[in-house]
């Protein structure tokens, strides 16, 4: 099983110091990614429920910060030799994917093919109000993104004529490290987000742990899959869960390869108290 780290880039992990700290300490244990959240602002008293808390709100309130998602995993390719580095996710639709292409595959080639491009459709409204899209659209978006991320990694000249995103012929470079390109994993616990797992998606990351949920999360992915023409079982499933090596036997029963865990603390001390924990009691039994 390999294990991750998530919000990886967001509160006190926003410090360079800090960051660099998780980072390198996570790769020493045998951590195998670290992961990036995202939100490019956090509109003030958004009324847009939060997904993944029962609270409805963000974690660390409407200041905590959020750095860009993608910058701080050019610094810890920099950092580090092994470590995956992904998103966790990317707001896709809110980028032009011309935009996302370059900067992807240019950290891809700065870390000799580490990057997961996790994507996401978003959830905050008042965010897309911000921006200036519509957030009913989101869906559509991201799958036309998806499609032209590809076109883009591939060999030759690429071309992408949709409803809301529309180029071609134009050449991009640099391309990913590896001629496969870089993966792109869909996020979300939502049937739309299987659905799409399913058709376009490198692997299937929803942010949750609970063991019956995960199993009908992972058949509608399956279902579209085969839909798609699709192997099911070439999909990687991630999940999120909890730091104890016997919560990761029913896990992999269902077909996940990867957990995600939340930092273990908060400051250097407890990082590599934390960490090395991990990395003896979980990692080296998994």
């Amino acid at each position: 099983m390999k294990i991750g780290l998530m919000f990886a880039n967001s509160g006190p992990f926003s410090q360079p110091d800090l960051f660099a700290h998780l980072v390198t300490t996570a790769e020493k244990v045998g951590i195998e990614s670290i992961w990036t959240v995202e939100h490019v602002v956090i509109p003030q008293d958004y009324k847009t429920p939060y997904p993944y808390s029962s609270s409805g709100k963000i974690p660390g309130g409407e200041d905590v910060a959020i750095p860009d998602p993608l910058a701080p995993l050019a610094f810890a390719a920099a950092i580090t030799k092994n470590l995956k580095l992904g998103t966790g996710i990317l707001i896709l639709p809110q980028r032009h994917p011309l935009y996302v292409a370059k900067e992807a595959a240019t950290i891809d080639q700065l870390s000799k093919g580490r990057l997961l491009l996790g994507i996401g459709s978003g959830w905050l409204e008042e965010e897309f109000q911000a921006l200036g899209l519509d957030f009913h659209k989101r869906g559509a978006m991201t799958d036309e993104a998806i499609k032209a991320l590809r076109s883009l990694w591939s060999e030759g000249a690429s071309n992408f004529h949709g409803k809301h995103f529309n180029f071609g012929p134009v050449k991009m470079f640099p391309k990913p490290f590896n001629k496969s390109g870089i993966p792109i994993i869909i996020g979300g616990h939502s049937p739309a987000a299987a659905r799409r797992a399913g058709r376009l998606g490198d692997g299937f990351i929803p942010a949750l742990g609970e063991i019956d949920k995960l199993k009908e999360l992972f058949a509608m992915m399956k279902t579209e899959a085969q839909k798609a023409g699709r192997n099911p079982e070439q999909i990687e499933l991630s999940c999120m869960g909890r730091a104890q090596a016997d919560a990761l036997k029913p896990l992999q029963d269902i077909g996940v390869s990867r957990v995600i865990l939340a930092p273990p603390g908060f400051d250097k001390e407890a990082i590599t108290r934390g960490l090395e924990k991990i990395g003896n009691e979980v990692i080296a039994k998994s």
